[in-house]
């Protein structure tokens, strides 16, 4: 059985879908942390969902940002650890914005004609994601 070492500072995304840990590491540049260990743990066995993949990432992690995180997988909770302890477990929200994270697929918007602009897109009340350019609505390919 492989063992990781609990964390003293730092956090735990766990629940994360089995096999997207990797994406996740990469949308989060944990690769960029200077002053951090991070372990990622792929497809460990799990009572609620069978198998989930699960980050731990323990030194300086106010750069990051989780927003994201409640867009990507809704069943992901993130537990922070001070000196050992626990201090909160949340799921995180929808975030209000998305900003390079997904791509507006309509060929006349600004984002396809421009380089280097940012593609930003805005939670509607009905949950579903706008460009903030052309409003085109973002959908999932099936």
């Amino acid at each position: 059985m492989l063992n990781v070492d609990e964390i003293l500072n730092g956090v735990v995304i766990d629940h994360i879908t089995a096999g997207t840990g990797l994406s996740l590491y990469h949308l989060l540049e944990l690769e960029r942390l200077p002053n951090a260990s991070v372990a990622l743990l792929q497809n460990v066995r799990s009572q609620k969902c069978g198998k989930k993949d699960i980050i731990k990432i323990e030194g300086d992690i106010h750069s990051l940002q989780f927003d994201v995180l409640g867009y990507l997988d809704p069943q992901i909770s993130l537990t922070y650890i001070e000196n050992g302890q626990v201090t909160k477990k949340v799921k995180p929200n929808q975030p209000d914005e998305l900003v390079n994270v997904i791509k507006c697929t309509n060929p006349r918007c600004v984002t396809a004609v421009e380089e280097g602009c940012d593609h930003i897109f805005e939670l509607t009340p009905s949950g579903r994601y706008r460009c903030l350019y052309c409003e085109q609505e973002f959908r999932v390919k099936p």
